[in-house]
């Protein structure tokens, strides 16, 4: 790939030939090359299964599998590597919580979303309710789109036993003002999730810091592949938690009469895991790291407000959120459904998300049918920004 002067950086992704303006990276991050490369490896010259080999490959591929473990557990500041599980995605690691850690709840038990979350952090809960009676509360929004955190301590009772939120909203970019969030849950008892995956690629994540007692994510908004993510939970809660898939690995001792189960992380892990993607995630960790997180965050946090500011001067444009958000802008064009905008703007190169974005509550609530997002990464620069306002002022031209 050619060098890019303004972002030098970009010329580590394939994906971006062509000078292709990818602005939808809170959907899924382009893959850095060493990326490619590290799980190239891993699947080829690398390969063989872990955990279970007396072989010498085998071993050496459990050491790395392991090491990336311990990779995740340093990048979040967590206690030990022992506390992170490695998942498809946040949504099973929150369909993990919500059937394993709910397996601990009872009927009248509570607890809290917000209107902003994901489906994700929505349908496992109401199918957790469903199932045992739990009720569901749901935290309004304040009018720059942040979870209202005065009226949650209005809401959380001593009934609540877990409160679940977006860490940053996929939709608004607004970020939770966690010490307050988890203050709040602690002073009843509750126990507090945090859905990271906006989060995790641009604000530095300390687990101990935030004082949460689960944080989940994905790897591919991170860099990382698809098909793996991690949660992270407390040891002491991990060891209280019941097993929610059966299988190879995740046991102490099998018989037809009983079965007793491995200690956290495997007892959550069952079956041959996601070799090569666990280690195509400890590469991206390795590549946003030695870029820095902060340094990450401020470069979005900058291409955010040159965004906002240059579609705040197209008339037809209405800004969604915060005006500080984190990598994310999302807007309403008068009279033009997304998904128009966004086929538009495919015709000039430039990609962008259209739709509801998993967050039909949050739609219904912003008055809109959906939204159209661009989302920033790493790799974005001014150039990507100036293409899409050319392209929505070609939208406004050809829809007059």
């Amino acid at each position: 790939m050619t060098a890019h002067p303004n972002n030098p950086l970009k010329a580590d992704f394939p994906g971006l030939a062509n000078d292709w303006h990818y602005l939808d990276t809170g959907a899924s991050a382009q893959k850095p090359q060493a990326v490619i490369d590290a799980m190239t490896r891993a699947l080829g010259a690398d390969y063989a299964t872990v955990h279970r080999g007396v072989y010498a490959r085998s071993a050496n591929m459990t050491l790395a599998f392991e090491a990336a473990r311990r990779r995740v557990a340093t990048f979040i500041n967590a206690v030990s590597e022992n506390e992170v599980v490695f998942v498809r995605g946040a949504t099973e690691a929150i369909n993990l919580v919500a059937q394993s850690y709910g397996a601990l709840l009872q009927a009248g038990d509570r607890i809290l979303l917000s209107q902003l979350e994901h489906h994700s952090n929505i349908v496992p809960w109401q199918l957790l309710r469903d199932r045992i009676g739990i009720e569901i509360d749901v935290c309004p929004l304040t009018a720059d789109g942040q979870i209202d955190l005065d009226a949650a301590e209005q809401m959380l009772t001593p009934r609540h036993r877990l409160v679940a939120l977006a860490h940053v909203s996929n939709v608004l970019g607004s970020e939770l003002d966690v010490p307050r969030a988890v203050t709040l849950a602690h002073k009843v008892g509750a126990k507090i999730l945090l859905d990271g995956c906006q989060a995790i690629p641009r604000l530095g994540v300390d687990v101990q810091a935030l004082g949460c007692d689960f944080y989940v994510f994905s790897g591919h908004k991170l860099y990382g592949p698809t098909g793996i993510g991690a949660l992270w939970a407390r040891a002491d809660i991990l060891a209280a938690m019941p097993p929610w898939q059966g299988g190879g690995a995740m046991i102490d001792r099998v018989t037809f009469e009983k079965t007793s189960y491995a200690p956290p992380p495997a007892r959550f892990e069952a079956g041959t895991p996601a070799i090569t993607e666990v280690i195509g995630l400890h590469a991206a960790i390795d590549y946003v790291a030695a870029i820095g997180i902060d340094k990450i965050h401020a470069h979005e946090v900058r291409l955010v407000g040159l965004a906002r500011d240059a579609l705040r001067q197209l008339n037809s444009v209405q800004l969604f959120g915060p005006e500080e958000s984190a990598g994310i802008v999302s807007f309403a064009m008068q009279g033009i459904h997304p998904h128009d905008i966004g086929t538009i703007l495919d015709e000039e190169g430039v990609a962008i998300r259209a739709g509801h974005h998993c967050a039909q509550p949050l739609m219904d609530h912003l008055g809109v049918p959906a939204t159209a997002r661009a989302s920033f990464g790493l790799y974005n620069d001014e150039n990507d920004v100036a293409a899409l306002v050319r392209g929505l002022e070609r939208v406004s031209r050809i829809f007059g």
